[in-house]
């Protein structure tokens, strides 16, 4: 059900959400109105004034209660998850409700204090931070529980109110975390309602959204950031990424492939920040490739809900065709095929076999696009300059990686890469306290740390004359 104004609420349509796994309907979601979004927007404006008005300790507790409530249920959100996006249950389900749990909890110990920047016999001067309002929060069908409850839990420990909205292919853990949040939470405080793209764009569009977090595309982020320019509404933007690992000639490399796979082929791919190209220097290149190929051979496409399954299907069939277009182009291009290559479409569910192009041509589809789904190029590079140049000719800058021995080496390629986040030795490492953003076309601004707690409130100067 809706969650709009502290009450349950049930809409006139609904829409079908269907399992991957099967292409066969799982439920049928609400699809919000129009009148109850406005509703939604109303009663979060309302009850904005006594939540922004709470100290930060009180907003902790309240954050706490509602950890523990999603604690309580957390088997049915994990079990929910698989089933609406496909991820194995057993690893990558627990993994994200267990984490969005843990990061409510720990983001409501998070403080914002009052900076002092004078005070002399003349004047203090203090920079303070103001919560914004009612946040829209617009989530994506790849991580849709991690990715809303961060989204929640930094806009509400800073004195916001929060309406989300999350994508139609995977509503309905996030309708279920909104049905918990009632029983804990002051009517209107969070809002969650499901339905088609037209509620973004009301939500993107509306005068009485002061903040936009969207995490999703860079082609609808584009969209969301002029849509929100007619009141200048705060945004951040997590966008798309092509992100470029590099193995350095000295790495110790049979022994990071099991760490590469994950980063670049967890949740079947559909991560923005994965591994998208992987880039190995000449002089260990064939070898890599082979090893990393029997690495992969090891690794099955299947159901969530079976323990056996390590990656799970293509979210949605959109996504899924689009991932067959490119196949067909590598096909036609005639690269070189090390694992998979073909998609059984013979199957009822949307599985895409895990697939290594060995080496193809840089200007190619696969290299310079953001496939989301479970083909990668392993391509190989013979000098750092060249390399480095490779990795930063892209519009993209979420995040990259960089691997060898000479740790001063690996820092210094580092150093050069035109991304958001670069980790040497190691990878998809996270933290509450750690800001995550991109550059150049992955984004704008950022979440997490300090300065993603920020995002959600105004600078405000006072000045006092003694």
């Amino acid at each position: 059900m809706l969650s709009i104004d502290g009450q349950a609420v049930t809409a006139s349509a609904t829409f079908d959400v269907l399992n991957p796994a099967s292409n066969t309907v799982l439920a049928k979601a609400p699809a919000a109105s129009p009148e109850q979004i406005e509703a939604a927007i109303q009663g979060a404006r309302n009850a904005f004034p006594a939540w922004a008005a709470l100290g930060w300790d009180e907003r902790e507790s309240y954050l706490n209660c509602y950890a523990d409530a999603l604690d309580a249920n957390k088997d049915e959100l994990i079990t929910l998850l698989t089933l609406e996006q496909g991820k194995p249950r057993h690893t990558m389900a627990t993994t994200e409700v267990e984490g969005a749990i843990y990061w409510i909890r720990e983001v409501a110990k998070r403080r914002i204090p009052v900076e002092v920047l004078e005070d002399n016999e003349q004047q203090v001067v203090q920079v303070q931070h103001t919560p914004l309002g009612v946040v829209g929060a617009i989530t994506p069908w790849n991580v849709p529980v991690l990715l809303g409850l961060w989204k929640v839990a930094f806009a509400l420990v800073t004195g916001n109110t929060v309406v989300l909205k999350p994508s139609p292919y995977t509503p309905l853990t996030s309708l279920r975390f909104g049905e918990i949040a009632l029983k804990v939470l002051p009517s209107g405080v969070l809002n969650v309602l499901s339905g088609g793209n037209e509620l973004g764009q009301i939500m993107t569009e509306h005068p009485h959204i002061a903040k936009i977090s969207f995490t999703g595309s860079t082609a609808t982020g584009q969209r969301v950031m002029a849509s929100s320019a007619g009141n200048l509404k705060r945004l951040t933007l997590e966008l798309g990424g092509n992100d470029a690992a590099i193995v350095l000639p000295d790495a110790d490399y049979k022994s990071i492939i099991p760490t590469l796979f994950w980063a670049a082929f967890d949740n079947s791919a559909q991560l923005c920040i994965a591994i998208k190209r992987l880039y190995v220097h000449t002089s260990i290149h064939a070898e890599f490739v082979s090893e990393f190929v029997a690495y992969a051979k090891t690794k099955s496409v299947g159901d969530g809900m079976d323990p056996a399954t390590d990656l799970g299907p293509i979210q949605n069939r959109m996504q899924y065709e689009k991932l067959a277009d490119l196949f067909e182009d590598v096909k036609n291009n005639d690269y070189r095929v090390a694992l998979g290559g073909t998609i059984d479409r013979s199957l009822a569910g949307n599985f895409v076999p895990v697939t290594i192009i060995d080496n193809p041509p840089e200007s190619s589809r696969v290299v310079q696009e953001e496939p989301f789904g479970p083909i990668l190029p392993i391509l190989a590079y013979d000098d750092v300059e060249d390399v480095i140049r490779r990795a930063n000719n892209s519009p993209f800058g979420l995040g990259g990686s960089v691997w060898g021995k000479n740790r001063d080496a690996a820092i210094a390629v580092a150093n050069r890469l035109e991304t958001g986040t670069v980790w040497v030795n190691q990878i998809h490492v996270y933290g509450v306290d750690i800001p995550f953003g991109g550059h150049k076309q992955s984004g704008l601004g950022v979440e997490n740390g300090h300065e993603g707690l920020c995002e959600f409130t105004n600078t405000r100067t006072l000045l006092i004359k003694k």
